[in-house]
């Protein structure tokens, strides 16, 4: 069994340590945010007694205040304790003190060392105070030109596994009913209502997209098979550039009429065609809301 992980992530203020921690949660790792350091061997040793968690991640920065003067002796406890049981890493992100200048008149933060000396004044101090972690790191993330999703990509990409970074990005595929409202949550809305409505064939009206019948019905209909090819080999040439942004979930949602026939096929094949390449999930809100209104009435 591989040993377990714990990365300790630190750094200036505003460097971007949130936007760090949150990327290592995308990774799977068991995050936990502004720890106290005096706790670190406590948190460390319940994660090794739980077998279903191999990484850990924790931030500690400023926010901790009077703790964090324990950290570099915790940390030197810790190493020295170690025996090469776990992988014990410390990410250290930083940022040049005008870049972090700029970001705080940008946000419209105070320092939190700033006091009445102004934000300069309470970098220079923080970073005095972080020497010796700077100095134990087991790297530097320089931030100045990064904007957080190239941070994000960045954390991906140095620190995940192939699994890891294929697991960072889903796309959900829907089908779903114009009558009951277009899905909020849709990135890429695709309309099929000028397809041939299977409804009007009473013995289809029951089924839905996934049967055969009404699959070949929707696939017979002209300028269906021109229709999907077009939209697919968009959303495929799409796919690697809302990736590379940093977007963590695509959804992409057919609609026709009810949510039952056309919306339903051209959502299932899209789903099976992208399934060699993406993680995808396939949902289809509305196949049963008509029986459901039926039902009622």
């Amino acid at each position: 069994m591989p040993k377990k992980e714990l990365v300790i992530v630190t750094g200036m203020s505003g460097a971007g340590k949130t936007v760090a921690i949150q990327a290592f949660e995308d990774l799977g790792y068991f995050t936990v945010q502004n720890l106290p350091p005096a706790m670190l061997p406590k948190f460390w040793q319940m994660i090794s007694d739980e077998e279903n968690i191999q990484r850990a991640a924790v931030m500690i920065d400023l926010r901790s205040q009077s703790f964090f003067a324990d950290l570099d002796d915790e940390i030197r406890i810790m190493s020295a304790s170690n025996h090469d049981k776990y992988d014990l890493k410390i990410v250290y992100i930083d940022a040049t003190d005008e870049e972090l200048v700029a970001r705080y008149k940008e946000t419209r933060r105070s320092h939190p060392l700033s006091g009445d000396r102004g934000t300069l004044y309470g970098i220079q101090t923080e970073r005095q105070q972080l020497t010796e972690i700077h100095d134990m790191a087991s790297e530097v993330i320089h931030t100045d030109d990064f904007a957080p999703r190239q941070l994000r990509n960045y954390i991906q990409e140095h620190f995940g596994s192939d699994a890891d970074r294929a697991g960072t990005f889903s796309v959900q595929v829907m089908s779903f009913g114009f009558k009951y409202g277009v899905p909020v949550d849709a990135d890429l809305v695709i309309d099929v209502r000028f397809l041939k409505n299977p409804y009007y064939i009473t013995t289809l009206r029951e089924q839905t997209g996934l049967d055969k019948v009404v699959w070949d019905y929707v696939w017979s209909s002209e300028d269906a098979e021109e229709f999907y090819e077009r939209q697919s080999s968009l959303i495929k040439w799409l796919l690697p550039k809302y990736k590379a942004e940093g977007k963590s979930t695509l959804t992409i949602a057919f609609g026709c009429t009810g949510g039952q026939h056309r919306s339903v096929a051209y959502a299932h094949r899209l789903s099976q065609d992208l399934a060699t390449d993406w993680k995808v999930n396939e949902y289809h809100r509305d196949t049963e809301r008509r029986k459901e209104s039926s039902n009622r009435s």
